[in-house]
């Protein structure tokens, strides 16, 4: 019998990663959840945007009352959907938006696979949600994101970058980060690495989910709104802007917000994952084992 290697003593960030599994139950769970959560958001978010477009003509107004809804529909669809999926904090479900699956994806923390998976929960919620606003409120227009008069599509490409890399920045530090949760003083999870190729196995904590990262992240987009919402309507989001041009069939520079947040995700995905996770954090939360 071929003796194996004794890989103890080696540094845990030197030692060999196990993988979990990638097709199982696990992710048909979290592709459920993704596409309630997803569902929530965009179906609150929507029809804010329909009605505030019906009772009111004060600009500032309905700029407000979309922020406002907007940020509530995000920090309640986030608290609903956000949770470790495999005991893993970076293959978390809540994502809600493909720039932050995106995101996970370019920092390392996620499998090309399972985020095709929430890449496609989270259009048929949109296609979903957006159908049912076309037909509940009695045929009213659901608003596409366009760009608004005087604003170029550069404007509008750049400005969706640096909204969505602030958005997906916070949900980095809040959700992602292994750190965030320490100063809550909330208790740990409790699981079990493999920590050579004998299978020996060591316990380890992961800090809880962060409580106040929904209200967090539902807080930043509002306040993106506020900023961006005159130029373009800071979708921040591809599935946000997505469904209602299905459903009215109204493409008018809609790339724009799938570059933008998409590039803009990416960078703040790569940066945070680079600059603040450390390597020991990196091993533990990529290479677990669920605990038996």
């Amino acid at each position: 019998m071929r003796n194996r290697k004794n890989v103890s003593n080696i540094p845990i960030t030197e030692r060999p990663r196990p993988q979990p599994k990638i097709l199982s139950m696990d992710t048909v769970k979290a592709a459920v959840n993704e596409f309630v959560s997803t569902f929530i958001f965009v179906f609150a978010a929507t029809g804010s945007r329909i009605v505030v477009n019906k009772i009111t003509g004060d600009a500032v107004f309905g700029l407000i009352a979309t922020a406002i809804a907007q940020a509530f529909a995000l920090t309640a669809a986030v608290s609903v959907g956000i949770k470790y999926t495999d005991m893993n904090p970076y293959t978390c479900c809540g994502h809600l938006n493909p720039a932050v699956t995106f995101a996970a994806f370019i920092g390392g923390n996620l499998h090309i696979f399972r985020a095709l998976i929430y890449w496609i929960a989270q259009l048929l919620a949109s296609i979903a949600a957006c159908g049912l606003l076309v037909f509940f409120p009695g045929g009213q227009w659901v608003p596409v994101y366009r760009l608004s008069n005087g604003v170029g599509v550069e404007n509008a490409l750049v400005l969706e970058m640096v909204m969505t890399f602030i958005l997906v920045f916070t949900m980095c530090a809040t959700v992602f980060d292994p750190k965030a949760t320490k100063r809550y003083n909330a208790p740990p999870l409790n699981i079990v690495v493999v920590v050579n190729d004998q299978n020996a196995r060591k316990q380890v904590q992961m800090p809880p989910l962060n409580r106040f990262s929904p209200l967090a992240i539902g807080l930043i987009v509002g306040a993106n709104i506020l900023v961006g919402g005159p130029f373009d309507g800071a979708s921040m989001n591809p599935v946000l802007s997505f469904g209602p041009a299905l459903v009215t069939w109204s493409w008018s520079n809609h790339w724009v917000y799938w570059v933008g947040p998409f590039i803009g995700g990416g960078i703040a995905g790569f940066v945070y994952d680079f600059a603040f996770i450390t390597n020991d954090h990196k091993y533990i939360y990529r290479g677990f084992r669920k605990c038996p």
